[in-house]
Formats: C-alpha cells, structure tokens, sequence
C-alpha cells in the first residue's frame, strides 16, 4: 500500500508574491504572443486561400 503523505500545516512556510507576479505576468506575455501568432496565421491563410 502507498505511504501517507503529511502535511506540516503549522511550518512558516512563505509565499514568495515576487515569483508568482513574475510567472503571472510571463504567462499573460506567452498569451498575448500566441493570440497574435494565431490572428496573423488566419489573416494568411485567408488572404492566400480565399
């Protein structure tokens, strides 16, 4: 059988807000780049398929 996994609730373990804000904003960046990748991809392949 599988061994238990504890939690230590009661550690002082910290949240670094600095990290989070920084992936948060990295992965709103990667988003809006996508997003324009796709707009651009659909503009072409209307232009060269219509």
């Amino acid at each position: 059988m599988a061994d238990e996994i504890t939690v230590d609730l009661d550690s002082d373990a910290t949240v670094n807000y600095d990290d989070h804000a920084r992936t948060y904003r990295g992965f709103i960046k990667l988003s809006q780049w996508a997003t324009g990748f796709v707009i651009v991809v659909l503009i072409l392949l209307a232009y060269f398929l219509i």
